[in-house]
């Protein structure tokens, strides 16, 4: 359930000399269908997108060191221990170069994203795992992929979406949505910039596989607890 991943096709985790006509690598790249498939240099460093809050909501203070980006759709709502979640999120980021490789409770900073104690709610979580087909059609899938992702915030309950880079060696890549509730995300399926999506995404990758977690905070404890979805419906 949600959306495919951005096309990252060309991206080198490295860190290069900086030329006259290359970015500061440290510096966070601004995408779309030229710059992704014809990049001008190399990628080190990808923050959480973030969907932007519904109106009316002040806009949560960011961390200086690894600010996330922030979408210009805002959400129509956010519930009180998603809004937690949200601000948790900020700080998300993976734990090593291959996270494309690990299991999804291995791959990210987890242990790090902390909430209020008195606070209890599940989410929903989706994995795609994938490794694009040579000679796809980027510009293409990363238009229909932005739209995609605007038309999930603007219906609802996609909180955060993360996509990262292939891996240089083995082409494999990773990217996660984390949703108010399982429901939100079946909702955003049926979506018509999502069927579209969807539609070239499978005539684009090799390999494309789903996971589907459940995200817990328990009251009592400060952290989020990553489970397989085991068919229960979660969060709402």
């Amino acid at each position: 359930m949600g959306f495919p991943l951005h096309p990252l096709a060309h991206g080198i985790v490295s860190e290069p000399s900086l030329r006259d006509n290359e970015r500061n690598p440290h510096e966070f790249p601004t995408f779309s269908s030229k710059s992704l498939t014809k990049p001008i240099s190399t990628l080190l460093y990808l923050p959480p997108l973030l969907s932007s809050l519904p109106y009316g909501l002040p806009a949560l203070p960011t961390p200086t060191g690894r600010p996330p980006l922030i979408t210009e759709t805002r959400l129509p709502d956010i519930d009180p221990v998603s809004l937690s979640l949200h601000k948790a999120l900020h700080h998300f980021h993976p734990l090593a170069d291959d996270y494309a490789r690990l299991p999804y409770a291995r791959a990210f900073n987890w242990s790090e994203l902390e909430l209020p104690e008195d606070e209890e709610r599940e989410w929903y979580a989706v994995v795609f795992r994938s490794k694009r087909r040579l000679g796809s059609d980027s510009g293409s899938l990363y238009d229909a992929d932005k739209k995609a992702h605007e038309e999930a915030i603007s219906n609802g309950g996609l909180i955060m979406y993360w996509y990262g880079i292939p891996n240089p060696q083995t082409g494999m890549n990773l990217a996660t949505c984390i949703w108010q509730s399982r429901k939100h995300a079946i909702a955003a399926n049926s979506r018509l910039h999502h069927i579209r999506a969807m539609k070239l995404a499978a005539v684009s990758y090799d390999v494309y596989t789903l996971e589907r977690y459940r995200l817990s905070k328990v009251k009592g404890e400060n952290g989020i607890i990553v489970e397989d979805f085991d068919g229960v419906e979660c969060g709402w």
